[in-house]
């Protein structure tokens, strides 16, 4: 009985918390409309919503690391396994301006697919090599303004320990834009949401880790397998030697 009045809780608190998001945005667009092309200002509300769930949650527990591998000053392709709906979440947590690569189906979804919209994320229909090319055109505009790109090179989240296969796109654009590639590791989002259900059941430890970024300014078009292979084995390595998810 406990667990359902707190997830309850919790996910009022989420939608409510989403909603002011979205009003927010709104609000800040009118204003700042004329000078904020790249919705930097919105995109920073997206920190404190960020905060205020994992803070509101009693069944979460992040411990985030290598926050000093990220510089705001740079730009980068940041690549980041994904378990779950929460890694949207827990990954604005690193405080950097970034577009998500997102796919179209979450821009559907009540009041996150209107802050997905109005922060001019890139949206991805699957299976649509039009829409594909239309994300590559997009995210060199952004990485040669300065606006660094996240990507989900799984594709699509995975449902073990084990990672997807990465697709090549993502890494194929660091080398051409020579851009570099922040890896990030994710942990414990999969227990985070409840699978085909709303009721938390049992405590979990989440992980956040940014890796050391990888240059690219050296790799040539034929080294993208091997900078992925790269990529994915550091993302592999932390995946191991996290915490077990479950704390209580």
């Amino acid at each position: 009985m406990l667990n359902a009045l707190l997830s309850l809780f919790f996910w009022i608190a989420c939608v409510s918390l989403l909603a002011l998001l979205h009003l927010v945005m709104l609000l800040l667009l009118v204003f700042t409309f004329p000078f904020d092309q790249q919705r930097k200002l919105l995109h920073r509300q997206c920190f404190w919503w960020s905060s205020a769930i994992i803070s509101l949650n009693p069944y979460w527990k992040l411990r985030i690391r290598g926050l000093e591998n990220a510089d705001p000053k740079r730009t980068y392709i940041i690549v980041s396994n994904h378990q779950s709906l929460a890694d949207i979440v827990v990954l604005y947590q690193i405080r950097l301006q970034f577009k998500w690569v997102a796919k179209e189906s979450l821009f559907n979804i009540p009041f996150l697919g209107g802050c997905l919209g109005l922060c001019k994320h890139i949206r991805l229909k699957r299976k649509d090599h039009g829409s594909i090319r239309d994300v590559y055109r997009e995210a060199i505009g952004y990485l040669r303004s300065g606006m660094s790109v996240l990507f989900f090179p799984e594709g699509t989240r995975s449902e073990t320990d084990e990672m997807n296969p990465f697709q090549s796109g993502a890494f194929k654009l660091a080398i051409s834009e020579k851009v570099p590639v922040l890896p990030i590791a994710v942990s414990g989002t999969r227990d985070a949401i409840p699978k085909g259900g709303w009721v938390m059941r049992s405590k979990v430890f989440c992980d956040l880790t940014v890796l050391k970024p990888l240059e690219t300014a050296h790799l040539r078009h034929s080294d993208f397998p091997q900078l992925s292979e790269t990529v994915r084995s550091s993302i592999a390595e932390k995946l191991t030697g996290s915490p077990a998810r479950k704390y209580f």
